[in-house]
């Protein structure tokens, strides 16, 4: 084997030691954005070469971080970009294609290319799997991608909030995030989990202008 690859996206300031143990054996990291501080690239150059992209997320410590990357030293050539929607190069000769920003893990083929989004691997979005991915990169060339999913115990309070109580306390959470009322106050009056919670804020205070049913989409509801 030529490589071994671990590929993840929004982290969003977590880097939770079930995804540690994979990264001790990597010859390479690619991170794919919302990264949130730069300690959390440090600590990820400690287990092997890190290369990142800028989400949208990653404010002003980031900008000296690309917004797109390219990566052909290792027998197959690779294109990293935080968000899909926004690649306005031709990617037609790469064989990889990186990608994060939904939290949602996706993996497809086209036209002899493969797009990968390894979903999320941090912060929690209401009920999605937390994800991250394997490459394994041959020395003829050939490569494959094993899906790994991450274990999340810390969300069994999430679990009994149905999507209709969520949106009916969305307005009242706005209203408090406005207010400057801290994660740790809102998981507490409204009975949710710290990571929900703070996902709320976060989508909230990073999309300007998002309403309650925009925040209900990002959650995946």
């Amino acid at each position: 084997m030529l490589c071994r690859i671990a590929i993840l996206s929004d982290t969003h300031n977590l880097l939770r030691d079930e995804v540690k143990k994979y990264l001790q054996t990597c010859d390479r990291i690619l991170h794919a954005g919302d990264i949130a501080r730069p300690s959390i690239l440090e600590e990820l150059d400690q287990f092997a070469p890190t290369y990142a992209v800028r989400g949208n997320a990653d404010k002003e410590w980031a900008k000296e971080l690309p917004e797109t990357l390219v990566i052909d030293d290792i027998g197959i050539r690779i294109f990293m970009i935080h968000n899909k929607k926004q690649i306005k190069e031709d990617t037609s000769s790469y064989d990889l294609i990186v990608y994060g920003h939904s939290h949602k893990y996706e993996e497809k083929t086209m036209g002899g290319i493969t797009w990968l989004n390894p979903g999320s691997c941090g912060s929690r979005r209401f009920r999605l799997p937390i994800t991250m991915a394997m490459l394994y990169v041959e020395d003829d060339g050939s490569f494959r991608i094993e899906r790994i999913d991450i274990s999340h115990p810390e969300t069994q309070k999430d679990e009994a909030i149905t999507a209709d109580t969520v949106k009916e306390h969305l307005p009242a959470i706005i209203w408090e995030i406005q207010r400057g009322t801290s994660v740790e106050q809102l998981s507490e009056k409204f009975h949710l989990s710290y990571e929900l919670a703070e996902q709320i804020c976060r989508l909230y205070l990073t999309h300007p202008g998002v309403d309650a049913d925009g925040i209900m989409s990002k959650l995946g509801l």
